[in-house]
């Protein structure tokens, strides 16, 4: 540990003026920023005093901010969005007003949103019942092995997107469609060995609406958001702020989610290009084109879908004066294009991006960073985590332990799950309220904590990173096939070598520092070089890096290439791991990714064999000035924000054993330390060397801090 030359008491003094931290708003926060948490009405007849006793002590005794209704359970009285349901919710809706209290509206009854009560509901499908045609559709695949000569083969039930032949060895593909007439296809066989494969559209039977169709979603929207906004829309804005939806996905309908006029919107969105010769690469290797291929199918059903169904609910809470938040289910899948599509993208059309910390062994933490990056990459303030749900009975230390390091990795809207009106039916546990004598007396004091580090990390300004990692989704998009082995639920396909989660891990959690992920078509469309570095462009949020990583990445657009080429000309450092690029999304174009890559490894840096010290020893070779670094190999894991002229730090130990560590910060900054534990506030001693400055602090264990200033 090196000792302190000089120390120096920064006080802050007339440059504090002009700090956006309000010292009395830390120690208290104002109650918009206080946990909203899922209040589950849940297997039994909620009664309007009950309702408001509750609502009551959640925000009274347990320091909550609010509440997200959550009708649960076969049991649960009054009928979903019946006069009486109304009636109580709106007493609801009265009591937040009295208390100066939030509601977020939640969208359905049980889960997940889309069917209002089919599933964890009472069991019946209002949606189906009422809109038969407008629920999710399933791509089936039929096909037959065909020899020479003339064959007739009736054309499957459903909407037929394509009929397409492939020579399994030559991977020739004719498309059918002509041979097709009067129910049959008649088609005199050529030499080869082909297989003939219809494409059908089929209603998959799941009751929720179809997520690619967005005009199914305002149906949905109508029967649910609309119904609330009739009644309370004197409240929407002011107590009601923001709707939520929960655990849509496209692991549904067997990993294989459609819609029948994909191929009409795909024909307008790609200027007259038809996509029926590529259906086969959702199932087969189809040669050179299959990464292309693939790109096209998946990649335009992930818009399809982020379009049909966030936009739509966006749109919608945007005309109606409140924000949109929301995550999807089993988020934790390394490969997401069976499963959340691409699970960056989706957040482009969403106010305030979200992910579950749910039980069940699911590692989102390896997943927080990708939700927050989106956030980043288009220009969001915040990051919604669902969080403690089917824990169990969590202690205390672990509650904080889960925040802490959803902090630091960008999160800072934490909703608790959850408090629940039945406390003796739970179905989830924890149950976080006063009731529960495991919670009962932190609670209050575990709120304010989280309503400290709201008021902090909310605050509108950039987030600070200085490397980059290149979101591998055209490499998984262009490797994934449908009915893989592992299962729709699972992700159906493993992609071999994958490790950008492991680049991630090794980042923040080993080696101190932290980054963003790139989605390809920010990297492609919103950043430029400049003074060599790579520039995020957005108007809030503008990102400054010196190194982008690819992880991993087999297959990439050769725009992308070429705009990391540039930055590397211009000074910026490149890494790739595991596995080089060899294919490209566009058709055609392989042979430039293999002269683009071989161009960039003259000064570009290989890992092999990706682990912490490879990593490390990558990143110590790169030519860039840290941001933060730490000594002695006594990480923090922290985040870095910069609202208009203050510096923002949180620092949080997550470690078994207290840290003292000595911390350089790039600049020359006055700093104090804000403790989001008690809401004090003290000066931080300080040396500085050239264009940095030195600080040592003392961080027990599942403690966190603030260190806020200013440059000079």
């Amino acid at each position: 540990m090196r000792k302190f030359s000089t120390v120096l008491i920064c006080l802050l003094l007339a440059d504090w003026a002009i700090a956006q931290i309000n010292e009395s708003d830390f120690a208290d926060p104002d109650k918009s920023y206080r946990p909203i948490p899922l209040w589950f009405w849940n297997d039994t007849t909620v009664r309007p005093g009950e309702l408001v006793n509750q609502f009551r002590q959640m925000v009274l005794h347990d320091g909550y901010g609010g509440c997200a209704i959550l009708p649960f359970g076969k049991d649960f009285k009054p009928e979903y969005l019946s006069n009486d349901y109304f009636n109580c919710y709106g007493e609801i809706v009265k009591e937040a007003k009295k208390l100066n209290a939030s509601m977020s509206l939640y969208d359905e009854y049980g889960f997940p949103s889309g069917s209002m009560g089919a599933i964890n509901g009472d069991d019946i499908p209002r949606f189906m019942n009422k809109y038969p045609d407008r629920t999710i559709k399933r791509l089936d695949k039929i096909e037959y092995s065909v020899r020479g000569g003339k064959t007739k083969i009736a054309v499957p039930v459903g909407k037929l997107m394509a009929v397409v032949a492939m020579d399994t060895i030559t991977k020739e593909r004719l498309s059918l469609r002509d041979f097709v007439q009067n129910g049959f296809l008649e088609w005199p066989v050529p030499q080869g060995a082909w297989k003939v494969m219809f494409f059908v559209c089929v209603k998959d039977g799941d009751p929720n609406v179809d997520y690619l169709d967005s005009d199914a979603v305002d149906l949905f929207i109508k029967e649910t958001h609309q119904t609330y906004y009739d009644r309370f829309s004197t409240d929407f804005g002011s107590v009601i702020k923001e709707t939520f939806f929960d655990e849509p996905t496209l692991y549904r309908a067997k990993g294989r989610i459609w819609t029948s006029l994909f191929n009409e919107k795909y024909k307008s969105y790609y200027k007259g290009e038809s996509p029926e010769l590529l259906y086969p690469a959702l199932w087969y290797d189809i040669g050179d084109e299959t990464q292309y291929a693939r790109n096209r199918m998946f990649g335009f059903r992930s818009k399809l879908y982020a379009g049909g169904f966030m936009k739509t609910i966006q749109d919608w809470a945007t005309a109606h004066g409140i924000h949109a938040t929301g995550h999807q289910d089993q988020e934790e899948i390394v490969n997401p294009v069976s499963v959340s599509g691409d699970l960056m993208l989706w957040s482009k059309y969403i106010d305030i991006p979200g992910i579950d910390k749910i039980g069940g062994g699911r590692p989102t933490e390896d997943f927080y960073k990708v939700i927050a990056s989106a956030a980043y990459n288009w220009d969001k303030t915040q990051v919604m985590s669902e969080t403690y749900g089917a824990m169990g009975n969590l202690s205390v230390r672990e509650l904080y332990h889960i925040a802490m390091e959803q902090y630091t990795k960008g999160v800072n809207a934490l909703i608790p799950h959850a408090v629940w009106y039945n406390d003796q039916k739970v179905t989830f546990l924890p149950e976080l309220s006063w009731r529960n004598p495991l919670y009962r007396d932190s609670l209050p004091e575990l709120n304010k904590f989280l309503s400290r580090l709201n008021y902090m990390l909310r605050q509108e300004g950039r987030h600070v990173a200085d490397i980059a990692v290149l979101y591998p989704i055209e490499t998984l998009q262009g490797e994934h096939y449908l009915d893989g082995p592992c299962g729709f639920y699972e992700g159906g396909v493993k992609i071999p070598l994958m490790d950008y989660t492991h680049v991630s891990a090794f980042l923040t959690d080993s080696l101190g520092q932290d980054f963003t992920y790139l989605h390809p078509e920010v990297l492609l469309e919103k950043c430029m070089v400049e003074d060599k570095r790579l520039v995020m462009n957005n108007k809030i949020n503008r990102e400054y890096f010196q190194i982008i990583i690819l992880p991993s990445v087999k297959t990439i657009s050769v725009g992308n290439l070429e705009k990391i080429l540039q930055f590397q000309q211009q000074g910026g450092n490149v890494i790739f791991t595991t596995r080089l690029p060899e294919k490209s999304t566009e058709a055609g174009q392989d042979q430039m990714v293999r002269t683009l890559v071989k161009r960039l490894l003259s000064r570009a840096i290989f890992i092999e064999e990706l682990n912490e010290h490879s990593l490390q020893h990558a990143l110590e070779n790169c030519q860039y000035d840290p941001d933060v670094r730490f000594f002695n190999g006594q990480n923090l894991n922290y985040i870095h924000k910069v609202v208009k002229q203050q510096h923002i730090y949180y620092f949080a130990n997550l470690k078994t054993t207290d840290s003292l560590v000595e911390i350089r910060l790039r600049g020359k900054l006055r700093l104090r330390l804000f403790n989001p534990h008690n809401g004090n506030i003290s000066e931080v001693q300080c040396r500085y060397e050239g264009d940095a400055t030195y600080i040592k602090l003392f961080v027990p264990a599942d403690r966190s801090v603030f260190i806020v200033g200013s440059s000079f």
